[in-house]
């Protein structure tokens, strides 16, 4: 059993900073995934805490994915997926760093093409104009999570070529580029792997990723940036927070 060393235990519940702590090491690699973990008497020990509380930690590890528990052998460290909140326009980058991750992208390729209906038709371009197509493997933790296949209009894509891509692409466009972000449609589902997308994330040809189709806007409404995400259906996942239209859900006045 490795040591443990909550940081601090004094602002935050018990359960919450012990949960905390054994979230660290996992996303750290220091309990590999289905390796076992602490037992619940070790981690009273180590933490010299309730049982009442080293459970409130397991239970919410284990409703975030990065524990499973079998019966009569233990609690087992998960191969943990990032988490990426839909509720503002961010990029892989913004999205992550905050959470802790270490992020990157490596360029494949950058150049001028003609695309398919479907990308031309989502940017309102004619079946003869050109775009800029970006095309980069995004890493979390050092490891391939995805890779994006972005479209550009001409008058934006060309200025991408002197830029360095490494980093996320919405904070150029608006620091660098002076374009102002607006909103995006994004649309969700569930695919096998290809050939390619398979070599770049290192999984197996038909492997499940998450295909994620992405239309940004700027602030007037004008299409800026088309996108094919895809990721690795075991390394990520996206969570929406929605509410219910009040209009929608109100009581139908009769006239008398």
């Amino acid at each position: 059993m490795k040591p443990l060393q909550p940081k601090d235990m004094s602002h935050q519940p018990l359960y919450l900073q012990i949960k905390e702590a054994l979230k660290r090491q996992i996303l750290a690699g220091e309990y590999a995934p289905y390796q076992r973990m602490p037992s619940e008497s070790e981690l009273m020990k180590s933490f010299g805490v309730s049982r009442i509380t080293v459970r409130q930690a397991l239970r919410d590890l284990h409703s975030e994915g990065l524990i499973f528990s079998a019966q009569g052998k233990g609690t087992f460290a998960s191969k943990p997926k990032a988490t990426q909140d839909i509720k503002h326009l961010q990029g892989f980058d913004e999205a992550m760093k905050p959470q802790g991750y270490e992020t990157s992208a490596r360029l494949v390729s950058i150049r001028e093409t003609v695309v398919s209906k479907n990308v031309q038709e989502n940017l309102g371009l004619t079946a003869k104009e050109r775009v800029v197509e970006v095309v980069r493997v995004r890493y979390l933790n050092r490891e391939p999570v995805s890779v994006d296949s972005s479209y550009f209009p001409m008058a934006i894509g060309t200025a991408l070529f002197s830029k360095d891509l490494s980093q996320d692409i919405f904070p150029m466009l608006e620091n660098q580029l002076g374009i102002e972000l607006g909103e995006a449609e994004i649309s969700l589902e569930a695919r096998p792997a290809d050939a390619d997308v398979a070599k770049f994330l290192k999984i197996e040809p038909g492997s499940p990723i998450m295909w994620v189709e992405r239309l940004t806007r700027d602030s007037t409404g004008q299409p800026i940036d088309f996108e094919y995400l895809a990721f690795r259906g075991d390394s990520y996942k996206y969570r929406f927070q929605i509410q219910r239209d009040p209009l929608k859900n109100a009581p139908i006045q009769e006239d008398k």
